[in-house]
């Protein structure tokens, strides 16, 4: 390396080692220096010249060997100069390649701690979407209007969950036809009422019959429009297979 570059790259140096570098250079020029020295430190007149001459041409040899320790002092300070500088720039940059790494890392954790957050909440969300439309599920019951339309409705929700066939219109001729509508009807002409188990209700049923095709889940009541339609149909489907096929009294 020449020594025209070796200034440039001592400024990348710390303090300690700046210091050190400057100290064996200081060494050096002071033995360039003193080499160039006469032998006996003082200057010699012309006529002592002739008669030392033996003694300067001694002086001669020895300093060509110290300029050449000087030499070997100088390449040496640049050696160590460039070492200083390789070590500096080595340490600086595993310096950053730590830094670097240490950043990777925590931008990693963030990533990694921001996306089990975000699936965490898209977790709990659904859950508690699950939960609301499990509750409005539980919660929207259906309403059914308290009159024919609506127990003759409710009646065939309930056959629909136990098998009992049976359709609107079906139900609805026969209530027409048996009681107009009327949830209180009583026949008390025919054999039934003679026998003391009169005719109840929109479909006219009688006590044993209802209490034999009664279907759980609706009231023990004869008189209970929606008990009342689903034992009918529940015996019209033993009987006849359908209220559908019923078309007089039965």
């Amino acid at each position: 390396m020449s020594a025209t570059r070796i200034p440039s790259r001592l400024r990348r140096l710390n303090k300690v080692q700046k210091i050190s570098v400057a100290g064996v250079s200081a060494l050096g020029v002071a033995a360039l220096t003193f080499s160039l020295v006469p032998s006996n430190g003082e200057a010699e007149v012309a006529p002592q010249a002739a008669a030392a001459a033996a003694p300067v041409a001694f002086t001669g040899v020895t300093g060509s060997a110290q300029a050449k320790t000087v030499q070997d002092s100088v390449i040496a300070q640049h050696s160590t100069a460039e070492k200083l500088v390789k070590a500096a720039d080595a340490a600086k940059a595993r310096a950053a390649a730590e830094t670097r790494a240490k950043a990777a890392k925590a931008k990693a954790a963030a990533e990694a701690k921001d996306r089990a957050e975000k699936a965490a909440k898209a977790k709990a969300d659904a859950k508690k979407r699950g939960s609301e439309a499990a509750n409005r599920s539980t919660a929207r019951k259906p309403v059914y209007a308290n009159n024919l339309d609506g127990w003759i409705r409710e009646a065939m929700s309930i056959m629909k969950k136990e098998g009992i066939p049976g359709s609107y219109e079906g139900i609805h001729r026969n209530i027409i036809r048996e009681s107009s509508g009327n949830r209180w009807a009583i026949n008390n002409w025919d054999i039934n009422a003679r026998n003391g188990i009169p005719s109840k209700g929109l479909l006219q049923v009688i006590q044993p019959t209802f209490d034999r095709y009664h279907v759980k889940g609706t009231k023990k009541d004869l008189y209970d429009p929606v008990a009342n339609i689903v034992a009918a149909c529940n015996y019209a489907a033993d009987r006849y297979g359908s209220m559908d096929n019923v078309n007089s009294a039965y």
